[in-house]
């Protein structure tokens, strides 16, 4: 399952570095090549030599090797793995990594990783929930970081309770189930569409909305993460993305994106619609700056043309079509009235009377209506967990349609 596999473990001072030496041993068990980073307290619990025996590689501890004077490349190191682990994480570290902190070759490596990056906390129990972790580890999450949640058990503090790292074992599983799943779209390719489109009224000013796009950035990163080859069709907005396997295309108005769709919903095999598109655009756009008169000003609006109701008369019976719906009232109603008048397979329903959900939030709630099966609700969650829930569900979509 891991042969091959790079994997780059973060260290950090806990008394829990000493389960350390089980987890890099299991792993390399499992072929994976594993390559070790440790913070400089963290040497107060396991050695350098310990970790390096049982890897069989340089253990790093600091930007250059005191006794050679080699610059030890924290670019080249996050840029080598396929996975970084920081097990154990402890409170400090984690709250070095939610705000950016950069002190230490771990830190520094952790903001320069373009691979996937799991943490398994592990602290006293009132530390895990005090509200400055919890909130920590929200903000993590955030990013896309994957927790390995800590257990429960005696601490060492002599307490019993939640905050144990998780066991090597469970560590291990952990891993071997994101890889197993790592390639489950390979083959696959999906259109996406993410953020606000821009409607001119003249140069300088333009009708919009308050969406960021992270929603569907979210499920961009999360579906080239599984191997499908993923088209992006982005209105405005200031998000990267970070995976390879994602092609962009920026887009501004509403008939941009629409034209985008038309152009690449054919070759795909799935399209998820998230984006928030504007229902009406200017009639005319005036070519100079509009000046500020006594007189009222009224501006003549046309409908915009409808990408997800377009999608869902040209799709195939292979293809799956998934559309998002933001709603302020009778949010339920009208998600199963898109579903139906898209023929859409999936509507995504979110509301902005849920707090922490909606425009430019790190988190959403969200539930799924899906043709022929009925409303699914979820909690709130991060959109990066948000997301993989919509991918499951759309890979299962995609399945049922294959069979």
């Amino acid at each position: 399952m891991l042969k091959n596999k790079k994997i780059l473990l973060g260290i950090t001072a806990s008394i829990a570095a000493y389960k350390a030496a089980f987890l890099v041993r299991l792993l390399v068990k499992q072929g994976a090549e594993v390559k070790v980073i440790l913070t400089d307290a963290a040497k107060e619990f396991i050695t350098p030599l310990t970790l390096s025996t049982l890897s069989k590689n340089k253990v790093y501890t600091e930007f250059s090797d005191k006794t050679t004077g080699e610059w030890n490349n924290h670019v080249e190191l996050g840029l080598w793995a396929d996975l970084m682990l920081i097990a154990p994480a402890s409170a400090n570290t984690i709250s070095k990594m939610a705000n950016g902190i950069c002190d230490n070759l771990l830190l520094a490596t952790y903001l320069s990783a373009r691979c996937p990056v799991m943490f398994a906390p592990a602290m006293d129990l009132d530390m895990y929930v005090h509200p400055s972790t919890v909130h920590n580890i929200h903000k993590l999450q955030s990013f896309g970081n994957l927790i390995i949640d800590a257990e429960e058990g005696e601490l060492a503090s002599g307490l019993s309770g939640k905050g144990r790292m998780a066991e090597p074992e469970n560590i291990l599983t952990f891993i071997e189930d994101f890889f197993s799943k790592k390639d489950r779209l390979s083959g696959k390719k999906i259109l996406i569409t993410a953020g606000p489109t821009y409607e001119n009224i003249d140069p300088v000013r333009f009708i919009g909305n308050y969406s960021t796009g992270k929603m569907g950035f979210a499920i961009a990163e999360t579906c080239a993460h599984a191997g499908a080859e993923v088209i992006l069709v982005s209105g405005p907005s200031q998000l990267k993305t970070i995976h390879p396997g994602i092609q962009r295309i920026n887009v501004r108005s509403a008939e941009q994106m629409y034209e985008a769709c038309k152009m690449h919903f054919e070759n795909c095999n799935a399209a998820i619609m998230s984006a928030a598109v504007a229902d009406y655009t200017p009639i005319t756009i005036a070519d100079q700056k509009i000046k500020k008169s006594n007189e009222d000003m009224q501006i003549i609006l046309k409908k915009t043309s409808d990408i997800l109701k377009h999608l869902g008369q040209t799709k195939s019976s292979k293809q799956v079509l998934i559309g998002f719906a933001l709603e302020t009232n009778d949010g339920e109603l009208y998600a199963k009235g898109k579903l139906e008048s898209k023929n859409a397979d999936m509507i995504v329903l979110n509301s902005l009377q849920d707090e922490g959900s909606g425009f430019g939030t790190d988190t959403n709630q969200v539930s799924f209506f899906v043709a022929n099966e009925g409303k699914t609700d979820f909690p709130l969650l991060s959109k990066q967990q948000v997301a993989h829930n919509i991918v499951n569900k759309m890979l299962d979509l995609l399945n049922k349609k294959a069979q």
